[in-house]
């Protein structure tokens, strides 16, 4: 199938497909003798692979680890889990730090509730910050 119906199957632009093979995320496929890419039906199965990869948080590079371990016969049930784990200490850490500037700004609007209009810093919020 061409990239234009590839795409709108799987719910991505054709850029996305050109981009995604041009990364070796997906094969390069025959062409057509007029040129056109001609994507064989399993491709489908492929884009799906990709995009759960993503929605679990791996980047493009670690997915194309793992599918070209997958292509050599070896399963990649172990580097997946280490990138699993790696995100997730991304996230927890992320996740520790929008908390922090979560507390931050709850003080800034405090300060901005109490600011004394005549006052002659700037602005409580910014100027009261440590």
């Amino acid at each position: 199938m061409r990239v234009g119906e590839l795409a709108r199957r799987a719910g991505l632009t054709p850029d996305a497909i050109r981009f995604y093979e041009r990364r070796g995320l997906l094969p390069s496929p025959p062409r057509t003798p007029s040129g056109y890419r001609d994507f064989p039906a399993s491709t489908l199965e492929d884009l799906s692979f990709i995009r759960k990869g993503q929605a679990l948080g791996l980047r493009l590079a670690e997915i194309q680890e793992i599918i070209e371990l997958t292509k050599l016969g070896q399963r990649p049930c172990e580097q997946v889990r280490v990138a699993i784990h790696g995100r997730l200490e991304e996230v927890t850490d992320r996740i520790a730090e929008l908390r922090a500037l979560r507390e931050t700004l709850l003080a800034a609007l405090a300060r901005l509730d109490s600011d004394d209009a005549s006052s002659a810093c700037r602005c409580a919020a910014i100027d009261g910050q440590e």
